[in-house]
């Protein structure tokens, strides 16, 4: 790693560390620091783009005030340089606390919960200048018991850290080998897009580019899985029926491909844009409109194939796209459960 990613890595960990110790005043700090005057911070839905200068106020301060014992929990943390020459670091992992007031309409359990996250910081001149950043609130909704979609065909649960334990301090690599991996990745997405134009599933190569052990950590809504059998199974068949066009219009994405020894990554705002023709996927009904997705990857590559693919989409960005708003059907299933829970109340106190 040169040392500009290894100043910039830092830079990151300060942060991350401060938001473990839930250190207010210090987490202000840092994002002081951190961020550019202009940095643009975009964020999942509901929350939009953001000046950097808001974003403590904006993101972090509500949650405290839900989680008022929350930590940081980062499995990985990579940095490296994409396509453009541009800077990144790219993390992910959980955050974790008791769950104690409602946020964002979603009611509190009283329990330990947690957010799984994907960030993705772009540095320029030793600072941050833009923020991608996909926090799985869906994942929380469900812990919550106030579930509003179609049930996940994969399993959700809470997704671990990198199998070889060295996701926060990669093993190192020769920068050949660094851009071996980086290939292998592109190559993999490019070979999924010659179906269905190109041929049968045979032309996407599965078997050349991925473990045959691998894991398939995906979003709540869509959830995990495991294997060329589970990953077909439970995301890859669904999300083909549904969208066989993706991967035919790269002009209206912008995907930033990064890697650091055995890891690679993706971010993008979008970075996948495709029309909702067919049926099978998230329970969504062919609308045949067309959709951009959010969607914020790592993988792990393990004796020269990918052993672990960690999966953060937008989902609720996906819904509200086609005219559902899923956080108000959730506040409107919470209102049920209030009501029946009162009735309950006033039952038991005759």
């Amino acid at each position: 790693m040169n040392d500009i990613h290894h100043h910039n890595k830092l830079a990151i960990k300060a942060l991350c560390q401060a938001l473990y110790n839930l250190d207010k005043k210090r987490i202000q700090q840092v994002l002081s620091d951190l961020l550019s005057s202009n940095a643009h911070c975009h964020f999942s839905y509901p929350f939009g783009d953001i000046a950097g200068a808001e974003l403590y106020n904006q993101i972090f301060a509500p949650i405290f005030s839900a989680f008022p014992d929350m930590e940081r929990r980062d499995v990985i943390c990579i940095s490296g340089s994409d396509q453009d020459g541009a800077e990144w670091v790219g993390c992910a992992g959980h955050y974790v606390g008791r769950f104690m007031a409602p946020y964002l309409g979603i009611p509190a359990t009283g329990h330990i919960a947690h957010i799984r996250f994907h960030e993705f910081f772009r540095f320029s001149d030793g600072k941050v200048q833009e923020v991608q950043a996909i926090w799985d609130l869906p994942e929380l909704m469900l812990q919550a018991g106030v579930w509003p979609m179609g049930p996940s065909l994969g399993r959700d649960w809470y997704v671990p850290a990198p199998a070889s334990q060295d996701g926060l301090q990669p093993i190192l690599s020769s920068p050949e080998a660094t851009e071996a991996n980086l290939s292998h990745v592109v190559d993999m997405l490019t070979a999924m897009q010659r179906y269905p134009l190109q041929g049968g599933p045979e032309v996407m190569q599965l078997d050349k580019f991925w473990h045959p052990h691998f894991n398939w950590y995906g979003p709540c809504g869509i959830g995990s899985s495991r294997g060329l059998e589970g990953f077909r199974k439970w995301h890859q068949t669904p999300f083909l029926n549904a969208m066989a066009d993706r991967g035919q219009y790269p002009e209206e994405t912008d995907p930033h491909f990064f890697a650091e020894g055995a890891y690679v990554a993706v971010t993008g705002w979008p970075n996948m844009a495709q029309t909702l023709s067919g049926d099978g996927w998230l329970g969504i009904a062919p609308t045949n409109k067309k959709v951009t997705l959010r969607s914020l990857d790592f993988w792990r590559l393990e004796e020269g194939r990918i052993r672990e693919n960690w999966v953060l989409v937008d989902l609720l960005d996906v819904w509200a796209q086609i005219g559902v708003d899923v956080l108000g059907r959730m506040r409107q299933f919470a209102s049920v459960h209030s009501d029946v829970d009162a009735v309950r109340l006033e039952e038991s106190a005759l």
